[in-house]
């Protein structure tokens, strides 16, 4: 590994742990304008009341990037998102590439795709593809890789435990750095997969639980099993206090402390409040 690519992991994993506890604010494209769209719809507000919790990282698309980033920028490493898709593969585009990701200072390069389905070999191309074009820059890559079910009437992301070990072969396979998977819910489940990969395997933080305590669970359920941390989108940003919210699963994710003790370390309730 080229030493600048070590010198940007190393920022990503900067904590003595050796894992992360990321937040991700790149899900406008996914959704439909509602639910999590909506609680990003003023993205300079939403960074306002998480940045104080501290985040390893924040995982951006660029032009949330270019106007909302700056007064964060140098004292958080920055990911850019460079690719946009629905479950249903309505869209499935490139919005940037990893030159214009080193111009603005990113650390990381996210590069989401789906598995299973009829375009999954579309996806796999891309990933790979965007490693090669990565590798000019010294610049890591990370995998967002979700399997897909397409038996209902819409296509859902899929957590079963050999699709998710189907994600992270796949991220493998195409030369991701980081990858970023869904938990599947158990400890031995997922430490399974997680052992056999030979780069860092994070977890995704996943849809938005009923409530804090469930979503702190499965985040330390995925670092015990193994995961090299979380990125955590709505879990965190969709709550009534943010950066508490943050700073308690960083204290599950990099601490290893259990998850109702870290509720109580931030003094937040259950409901987040």
């Amino acid at each position: 590994m080229n030493l600048g690519k070590t010198i940007r992991l190393n920022r990503l994993f900067a904590h003595p742990s050796r894992r992360l506890c990321s937040v991700a604010v790149d899900h406008w494209f996914g959704y439909r304008p509602r639910g999590a769209a909506i609680d990003l719809a003023d993205l300079p507000g939403t960074l306002a009341k998480v940045m104080p919790g501290g985040p390893s990282a924040v995982t951006m698309t660029k032009g949330a990037a270019m106007s909302c980033w700056a007064p964060y920028a140098g004292s958080v490493p920055l990911i850019v998102q460079a690719v946009c898709f629905t479950p249903d593969d309505r869209v499935i585009e490139q919005t940037t590439t990893p030159e214009e990701c080193v111009r603005l200072g990113g650390d990381a390069i996210a590069i989401a795709i789906g598995v299973r389905g009829p375009h999954e070999g579309r996806f796999l191309r891309i990933l790979s593809d965007g490693v090669t074009a990565a590798a000019r820059y010294d610049l890591p890559v990370v995998a967002h890789i979700y399997p897909r079910d397409y038996s209902g009437q819409e296509p859902a992301i899929c957590f079963k435990p050999d699709e998710i070990h189907w994600a992270v072969r796949c991220g493998i396979e195409c030369g991701a750095d980081i990858i970023k998977v869904g938990y599947t819910g158990d400890v031995a489940s997922f430490r399974q997969i997680v052992s056999t990969s030979p780069v860092p395997v994070v977890a995704a933080g996943g849809p938005k639980t009923p409530d804090l305590l469930s979503a702190l669970t499965a985040m330390h359920g995925a670092v015990q099993a193994g995961a090299r941390g979380s990125t955590i989108g709505r879990n965190v940003w969709g709550t009534p206090r943010p950066a508490e919210a943050l700073r308690a699963f960083k204290a599950a994710i990099l601490e290893g402390m259990a998850p109702a003790a870290a509720l109580a370390s931030v003094g937040l309730k259950n409901d987040g409040a």
